[in-house]
């Protein structure tokens, strides 16, 4: 019987327990606990998971008998393969793996079993009836359990905060190491994703959300093995600048994947149903507007006085604005401004001509000030980019709306771009 109970999912017909499940576990120097974790995800797999499954093993250029090990387990174990790579990485791993699956789903999952197995058929189930595009593991979601240290804990969190202020992520949890994907869906988001290391989990959930694509979160129990081959300090470093790279990606366009299966827009269920409208009046688009400025600002201003202990104003007025200007615009696409058809690429690219403009607001704002008293206190300069950055938002407000996000209607490149995603999900059907 042919595999494609996700296709035949997303035709309307009922899924069948048919779905191929390929379950990838990245190696680096571990023969000492490959064996257990064979075994026990084997055992799990066979008593109770209900998809046919396959098991691969990628050697990520072991110094060890890691590969040796892997080998020996493979040929006494059923259903389970070795790839070996010369490099090492994990998103390198993964998206080889993942990227010559012949599978219908494909998952990711640490060596030291840290999460629960029970998570596993809630992450897979939802991918192979077509309801969701990619699945993680949520270390953070309400209902989860965890057992770590503090460091690691705190770290975890503070990095997730900065993925959701600088790019409005709605997942809780980036780097857990438990994700499944439709092969279908992933593969052209592989071609997007240019980390090869611990920042591939991140891109690749930025760049789906990005591109539309829903991504469902289990809330998992996790027990951290301290036998850990991750470079704390060095992930950070990398994780942080591989956020700005997506970000400018964002902007350029560069972030946007064709190909990829989209979604028809929620239509009711029953045919009497009386159907409510998305409030985007100008009442609630200056309600909106204004609940987010005052974020953005008190943010901006927190940073900023900080920034300046180190900095001269401009440079940290600058680099304040930079860090909420993503979360700003995104925010304000999502709320504010809804149901009012745009290009990612277009938006990003008029967002950042209106940045600069607020940018030129507000730092003329402090040359005005340093001119008129140059010995003036930073509580002052700090009053004087609130000030300056309401005059701004305002300023904002009026660009957003009647240039970046103004109505299909007046602008015929988004009713173009709607028309093209309208006679892509009619191909898609």
């Amino acid at each position: 019987m042919p595999h494609g109970s996700v296709e035949t999912a997303r035709r309307g017909t009922a899924p069948r327990a048919t779905a191929t499940v390929d379950l990838v576990i990245p190696v680096y120097n571990e023969e000492r606990s490959l064996p257990g974790c064979l075994q026990v995800l084997g055992e799990h797999l066979r008593r109770d998971f209900p998809f046919d499954w396959s098991i691969t093993v990628v050697d990520n250029a072991s110094t060890d008998g890691t590969l040796r090990v892997a080998n020996e387990l493979a040929e006494t174990m059923p259903n389970v393969r070795v790839l070996h790579l010369d490099r090492k990485g994990r998103g390198l791993a993964l998206r080889t793996a993942w990227g010559y699956s012949d599978a219908d789903v494909v998952v990711y999952m640490d060596v030291d079993l840290s999460t629960g197995l029970d998570a596993l058929l809630p992450l897979v189930a939802p991918l192979v009836n077509g309801h969701s595009d990619l699945a993680v593991g949520s270390r953070l979601a309400p209902g989860s359990r965890t057992v770590r240290g503090t460091k690691r804990e705190m770290i975890s969190r503070a990095y997730n905060k900065v993925i959701h202020w600088t790019h409005g992520a709605r997942f809780s949890d980036a780097q857990c190491g438990f994700k499944a994907a439709r092969t279908d869906v992933v593969r052209p988001l592989l071609h997007q994703v240019y980390d090869d290391a611990w920042f591939f989990d991140t891109e690749l959930l930025l760049l789906a959300e990005h591109n539309g694509l829903r991504v469902h979160e289990v809330p998992v129990d996790w027990v951290e093995d301290v036998d850990t081959r991750v470079n704390v300090t060095k992930t950070a470093t990398d994780d942080l600048a591989g956020l700005l790279r997506v970000a400018r990606a964002k902007v350029t366009g560069a972030a946007t994947v064709t190909g990829l299966p989209r979604r028809p827009e929620p239509r009711a269920e029953h045919p009497q149903a009386v159907l409510a409208e998305r409030e985007n009046g100008l009442l609630w688009q200056l309600f909106s507007f204004g609940l987010i400025g005052i974020v953005s600002t008190v943010v901006t201003s927190v940073l900023y006085a900080l920034l300046r202990s180190w900095w001269p104003p401009l440079l940290a007025n600058l680099v304040a604005l930079t860090v909420t200007t993503l979360w700003n615009t995104e925010a304000n696409r999502r709320f504010t401004f809804v149901g009012r058809a745009a290009a990612s690429g277009r938006v990003h690219l008029q967002g950042l001509i209106v940045f600069v403009l607020y940018y030129v607001v507000t730092s003329g704002a402090l040359l005005w000030l340093d001119a008129a008293a140059p010995d003036s206190s930073r509580w002052l300069e700090v009053l004087v980019l609130i000030v300056s950055s309401v005059v701004g938002t305002a300023l904002r407000f009026v660009l957003l709306r009647s240039w970046v996000f103004r109505p299909a209607a007046d602008n015929p490149a988004a009713g173009d771009e709607a028309e093209t995603a309208s006679m892509s999900e009619k191909e898609t059907a």
